[in-house]
């Protein structure tokens, strides 16, 4: 996400104005501007365990898959516009405490509002309420860690950012599945309003406003900052995409040599559409096969603890191997897995399922995603160029946020009259047509070389 179109940018603005002091001083000032991340670690171990917590409640409410797919669908569509909307507001505010204290504030109050919530409309409809106030702070986070340290420790700072954002979401998850063995579910939101409200009160006090701000366009400027703004939410918006950018950009389809962009672009497409189609039926699935709540916690945690530690080595990984190859190795490992699980739901039960399925879900969500997600990310960055930035990045943003809403709208239905089976073979299918996509970007020398340089 970006910039004001035709607006200021700051671009080269690579010290900290304590730069030219002495060495205490500039201790300090690393202290001061690390300190303030420490109030991301409670927010997200808030956050970690809400998306497996709804899709619970849900099903204790009588719900059915249906009612997870509308809740999770209603979460994406509204998120896409969120982030539009608050990524060009916090390049006019030109202030980023007031963003993320608010951001954090309105969060704690959806959360115990669940509490009042007492059937599958009102749990969707403050899960989107939840998915509006949770991206106003996206951008204002990103934003001042380019703002409050010098350009040589960006990319230490970002790994410090996102270590805390996984950190805290593995906290939350392993939290839900030791509250799921003592307390009920549904008062489960009582300690993340807690936690929540603390990292409020850590952002008020910490956070202070940097003494050059910068606007969006600047992230995309720098490529860690770029993949780790992804990272959050999977897509950007410099500015909303007109219908003139999207044949803009498919136009050169049918060209070998400028054909690079739109062929990515609908490949990342079917693996989004694909992610949608397999995560919405999940917990479902899981639930239908008489798994305990705080089995589908443990089976997340574990999950999420393996994508961790496969992003801190996802990097090195696409680097040495190329971006298009890891890409495809990563495409291939997810549709084993995806197959396999479907098989598995459809054929197992009891505790050969519980441990077959920990196995795949784990390299799937944990090393298949984080090796895709890497490798697919730096492809795009390579891909969107010094020209029409804005409008590139607005159409993937665009077709990243339409196939996560198909693929979950799709997913309930597919799930409830046909089997969970058969929706994790078809994610399994859609897997399969974008690793073929991305094997020809993998054949195709002069695309290859787009990518290279």
């Amino acid at each position: 996400m970006i910039m004001r179109e035709g607006g200021p940018i700051l671009y080269e603005v690579s010290e900290s104005p304590s730069d030219g002091r002495s060495n205490q001083s500039g201790s300090s000032k690393k202290l001061r501007c690390f300190s303030w991340m420490n109030a991301v670690l409670p927010f997200n171990m808030a956050l970690g365990p809400v998306g497996t917590f709804v899709q619970l409640y849900i099903l204790e409410l009588h719900g059915t898959v249906i009612d997870v797919s509308l809740a999770i669908t209603l979460y994406n569509l509204v998120g896409i516009p969120s982030v539009m909307l608050w990524g060009f507001v916090t390049d006019r505010f030109y202030r980023r405490r007031p963003m993320i204290v608010a951001s954090f504030l309105s969060t704690s109050l959806v959360l115990l509002f669940f509490l009042a919530a007492g059937s599958t409309y009102s749990v969707a409809f403050l899960y989107t309420l939840l998915s509006f106030v949770t991206s106003a702070s996206i951008t204002p986070l990103n934003l001042l860690i380019l703002e409050t340290e010098r350009r040589d420790r960006w990319t230490t700072a970002f790994a410090r950012f996102s270590m805390l954002t996984s950190a805290g979401q593995t906290i939350g998850l392993l939290f839900g599945v030791i509250w799921a063995f003592f307390l009920p579910l549904r008062f489960f939101v009582v300690p993340l309003f807690i936690i929540s409200l603390t990292s409020t009160c850590l952002a008020f006090l910490l956070v202070k406003e940097p003494p050059i701000t910068f606007e969006r366009r600047v992230i995309v400027m720098y490529g860690h900052s770029f993949l780790e703004r992804l990272k959050a939410v999977p897509y950007i918006f410099i500015k909303a995409p007109s219908f003139t950018d999207f044949k803009r950009i498919f136009r050169t389809l049918k060209y070998e040599l400028t054909g690079f962009t739109p062929i990515l672009y609908l490949s990342i497409f079917l693996f989004y559409v694909s992610s949608g189609l397999f995560n919405t039926s999940f917990v479902p699935s899981l639930q239908a096969k008489g798994f305990s709540n705080r089995v589908v916690f443990f089976i997340t945690a574990t999950a999420m603890i393996a994508q961790t530690l496969s992003f801190k080595y996802a990097g090195r990984y696409v680097k040495g191997k190329s971006p298009l190859r890891a890409a495809v190795s990563s495409l291939l490992l997810r549709i084993a897995c995806y197959s396999s699980i479907g098989i598995a739901i459809y054929m197992a039960s009891g505790l050969p399922l519980l441990a077959f399925t920990l196995i795949l879900y784990t390299l799937a969500a944990g090393l298949a995603y984080a090796i895709y997600y890497t490798a697919s990310n730096v492809a795009v960055f390579h891909s969107i160029g010094d020209h029409h930035q804005g409008s590139s990045l607005g159409v993937y943003s665009a077709l990243v946020g339409f196939a996560i809403v198909a693929g979950s709208t799709i997913s309930g239905l597919m799930s409830f009259h046909l089997g969970f089976h058969i929706t994790f073979t078809t994610a399994a299918a859609c897997l399969i047509c974008s690793a073929l996509l991305t094997c020809w970007l993998t054949g195709n020398m002069p695309l290859k070389k787009k990518l290279e340089n």
